[in-house]
């Protein structure tokens, strides 16, 4: 995603997202994001994002086929506090997030972010329509092209 602003501020990015299933992870569905902010902020920077579905419900609403709103429609919590901690005290978020920022970006806003499914690009990815609720819950057959990032996931 990259954002930049001074006083007001925009972001934009496209990218991939992936769900935890019962049988490992399922094949990649594409997404679009956007969104807008304002305060006393100026700067620009790029950032990298892992989000790591947790739940039915944070499956559902990034494919809903229309837009979900971070924070508005499903909760997110930076990574995961620590294995143990996670699974003896804390509930499990529905959506954890991992991000690496480039840039310089200073101040402080009020912002609002939406995250879209590219039906378009799944569609030519996968050879046929395809759902992102049914690529992301498992039901279809990732390509081979998938192969790299389903192993990476797994640490293998």
């Amino acid at each position: 995603m990259v954002k930049a602003g001074f006083i007001l501020s925009a972001k934009a990015g496209e990218g991939v997202v992936v769900a935890r299933t019962g049988h490992g992870w399922s094949g990649p569905s594409f997404i679009s994001t956007g969104g807008a902010g304002g305060g006393p902020q100026i700067g620009a920077q790029v950032t990298d994002f892992v989000i790591v579905l947790n739940t039915e419900r944070a499956i559902w609403a990034f494919s809903k086929g229309g837009n979900v709103t971070l924070g508005a429609d499903l909760s997110v919590a930076a990574g995961p506090v620590g294995r143990a901690a996670e699974a003896d005290v804390t509930p499990r978020a529905a959506i954890y997030t991992y991000s690496k920022s480039k840039g310089l970006f200073i101040g402080a806003s009020l912002e609002g972010a939406v995250i879209g499914t590219r039906k378009g690009a799944n569609d030519r990815y996968y050879g046929q329509p395809v759902s992102a609720y049914d690529i992301l819950r498992g039901s279809v057959a990732p390509p081979a092209g998938a192969a790299n990032l389903r192993a990476a996931l797994s640490g293998g």
